[in-house]
């Protein structure tokens, strides 16, 4: 042994390696908690910077604020998801959902997933009768006339379920289910989900909170069969889209929006690079 490598200057330790291909990384369930704290608190901050430039303020009803907002909570929900992702490693679209999966055993569970949803909506509608309703359309500007339907409608079909499916089953369910079982986290997830679309200023709102949570559960327990966020964005897109054509009468809108993101959610995955098959 020569001198030179004898006293050779120790290297540094390598860098942690990767995990295997396939492997998808295991978030904590306190991620999805914490998670979601943080984008909530976030956007409420966000969007009070927003109202106080503007002089916005709760009593202005502003649909164009209101559209603001809602994209503001759209792009915070999705950043809060993959910072807290970046903790245990380099996020990639495959580990939120974002992958390809097989078009008609997708379209057989979403099918069945919507079917069975509709029908229990139907039998849960028949023996309560809840009178309230949803005013996110109305909100959002969709009687403002014809810009207000169309800024609305592409809120509603097109940027909530992207971002929702991106942030609740993507990562809210993904996190959990490093702990609970998948009827558990399904659960918990559609409950939050219904609770976050709730309408806090209406007494009667509470009667509509079970067909919503009841919604999430189900959009999880698709997400969990296919293995894919594409067709649960699908599903969300085409309910939105039949919400908004009712509550806004924007049966054009949603006529236009509603199948561009079917057609979207198909066309997307088979343009992506094969993710490896999960392990």
């Amino acid at each position: 042994m020569s001198a030179m490598e004898q006293y050779a200057i120790p290297q540094p330790p390598p860098e942690r390696p990767e995990l295997p291909d396939g492997l998808a990384p295991r978030w904590p369930a306190w991620y999805a908690a914490v998670g979601f704290l943080v984008a909530l608190f976030g956007t409420l901050i966000a969007v009070g910077l927003v109202a106080v430039i503007t002089g916005a303020t709760s009593d202005d009803e502003d649909p164009t604020f209101t559209i603001v907002a809602t994209f503001i909570q759209a792009v915070i929900f999705i950043g809060t998801a993959v910072v807290f992702a970046s903790f245990t490693r380099k996020p990639q679209p495959w580990h939120f959902g974002l992958r390809r999966t097989r078009l008609w055993p997708a379209v057989g569970w979403a099918a069945l997933g919507m079917v069975s949803f509709y029908v229990l909506t139907a039998v849960y509608t028949a023996i309560v009768q809840p009178d309230a309703e949803q005013t996110v359309a109305q909100e959002l500007g969709a009687d403002e006339g014809t810009f207000g339907l169309i800024a609305a409608g592409f809120m509603v079909i097109c940027v909530a379920p992207v971002a929702e499916e991106f942030f609740f089953r993507g990562f809210f369910y993904r996190a959990l289910r490093s702990r609970f079982s998948v009827l558990i986290a399904a659960a918990i997830d559609g409950l939050l989900f219904g609770i976050i679309h709730f309408d806090f200023s209406s007494s009667d709102a509470l009667l509509i909170l079970p067909p919503l949570a009841a919604l999430g559960f189900t959009f999880c327990l698709v997400y969990e069969r296919t293995g894919s966020l594409y067709p649960v964005i699908a599903l969300h897109a085409f309910n939105n889209a039949l919400a908004y054509g009712i509550q806004a009468e924007g049966w054009e809108v949603s006529a236009v929006f509603g199948p561009l993101m079917l057609v979207a959610c198909v066309l997307v995955p088979s343009a992506m690079r094969p993710a490896p098959a999960l392990r």
